[in-house]
């Protein structure tokens, strides 16, 4: 299983998405929680809101029956989403959400803490208090962001202290937008437009790693592109390039991802322990340039 570094910690390329376990009885969950350790996949990513706090649950209540000790795994959450209402980044909010994910999570601490969406009304100096309180009662190790770009990046850092060392974005052959901005450099079409700030090569100046989330979805959460006819040439194309690695489609698109040159984890989505696997596999094949932009073309991006 090919690594990533992030915070000081040698970490899967490939993480353990966790938005789906509701999806599952105590069982199941536990089965596919046995099955992605078993696998070396010990990197778990959360969020206050996934199932309205069940996924935590559930998990923390099957880590607990299966006995595994809390220093074989990595606890990843996400908080500031009021559903339905409003993005909250107050300090308030922050703390209590930790709180709460720590109690369902039945642990004392995450390894990591990300801003799940950029509230409007973010007040960095709240953040930072947050963060700070955080820190200093152990219950959060490492920081960082999802879905930002690179100026709400840089005014966070005007007050956070701690490192922001991970900025979750959706990224895939099928949303490659913040890819086609810069190949499409210099030119007047839809994909020159950089909708973020080219944050890519922002987080590969500042060491930040980029988690891909939806790494087989189109659209926000739409469906998903793989078997689909709207998406013939770029399944033809994952099939074609399966065929040669003796691989799965899905693991294929594993390897896109983990292609790009920035650091880049790869965040599941799914709740089938054999899914997970395929989609893990793609962490040990490197394709080449030629195929990374054959897969890149079928999706119906562009060479100008």
């Amino acid at each position: 299983m090919r690594s990533i570094e992030i915070g000081g910690l040698r970490l899967p390329a490939v993480a353990v998405g966790c938005m789906g376990l509701n999806k599952l009885d105590a069982r199941g969950v536990s089965a596919f929680l046995s099955a992605s350790m078993d696998a070396g996949l010990n990197f778990f990513d959360h969020a206050d809101i996934y199932g309205g706090g069940a996924c935590e649950s559930l998990f923390g209540e099957a880590m607990k029956a299966l006995g595994i000790p809390r220093e074989r795994y990595v606890l990843q959450s996400k908080c500031g989403i009021v559903p339905g209402r409003m993005y909250d980044f107050s300090e308030k909010h922050i703390l209590a959400s930790v709180d709460g994910s720590l109690r369902r999570l039945r642990t004392d601490h995450l390894d990591f803490l990300l801003l799940h969406r950029p509230d409007a009304l973010m007040q960095p100096e709240e953040v930072a208090a947050a963060f700070d309180k955080l820190q200093a009662s152990g219950k959060v190790l490492r920081f960082g962001v999802s879905n930002m770009h690179p100026y709400q990046i840089e005014l966070l850092r005007r007050c956070v202290r701690q490192p922001l060392g991970i900025d979750q974005l959706q990224f895939s052959p099928a949303h490659a937008g913040m890819v086609t901005c810069g190949m499409e450099a210099n030119m007047d079409t839809e994909g020159a437009a950089s909708h973020d700030g080219y944050i890519l090569d922002y987080c590969r100046l500042h060491d930040i790693a980029v988690q891909a989330w939806s790494p087989l979805r189109y659209g926000l959460l739409e469906g998903v592109y793989l078997g689909n006819p709207q998406y013939a040439g770029l399944n033809d194309c994952l099939a074609q390039v399966a065929a040669e690695y003796g691989a799965s489609p899905s693991a294929v698109v594993t390897a896109w991802i983990l292609r790009y040159p920035a650091r880049m984890q790869v965040v599941t989505g799914t709740a089938n322990a054999a899914h997970l696997l395929e989609m893990a596999a793609g962490a040990d094949i490197e394709l080449s340039r030629e195929e990374w932009y054959r897969i890149y073309l079928a999706a119906g991006n562009r060479l100008p």
